[in-house]
């Protein structure tokens, strides 16, 4: 048994990738984790929330080049680093880093992505993950009765018309 936080998150934060850099070596799917990031609006209420919320607010995620949650919503959030001076974002690959990976378990899963919320002496201030709450649910309610790849359509529809504005909310909320 794990005792939560035995693992040194300040390690992890060091040996993390910047996301540009986590994005150039991906493989599969860098042209979606590209665009996704490019064509994201990040709203000025966004901006000022998360600013007037975190001073040196770190952002940790865990995730793989081929997660299709990830792919939709970490660039959103390396966006938001991106342009909001308060917060930075670094990237970690789920299957390299068991030992972190094993203390965000989602129903026992190793479900990805898991944004630890970190402040300025990277200590957690929480989780999220790993996708926005209504889709969570959606697709839990949903799992046994549609096939995974109709389920995929569903959730790609709902990542585009929401255009990353609930994982931004969550995760803000996490800040508070």
């Amino acid at each position: 048994m794990t005792i939560k936080n035995a693992v040194d998150l300040k390690k992890v934060w060091a040996s993390a990738s910047p996301y540009t850099e986590f994005v150039e070596g991906t493989e599969k799917n860098r042209s979606l984790w590209e665009g996704v990031y490019r064509l994201t609006p990040i709203p000025e209420w966004v901006l000022k929330l998360a600013c007037d919320r975190g001073k040196g607010i770190r952002l940790l995620a865990i995730v793989e080049d081929w997660c299709g949650d990830a792919s939709n919503t970490v660039p959103v959030l390396a966006k938001l680093g991106d342009m909001a001076s308060c917060l930075e974002m670094r990237v970690i690959e789920r299957d390299e880093n068991p030992e972190v990976m094993d203390q965000y378990l989602t129903n026992g899963a190793r479900s990805i992505p898991i944004v630890i919320v970190l402040n300025e002496d990277l200590e957690e201030l929480g989780h999220w993950g790993p996708r926005p709450s209504e889709l969570q649910h959606w697709v839990m309610d949903h799992k046994d009765a549609i096939p995974k790849d109709e389920r995929y359509k569903y959730v790609r529809r709902w990542y585009a018309k929401d255009k990353g504005e609930t994982t931004m909310r969550e995760v803000l909320q996490l800040i508070a």
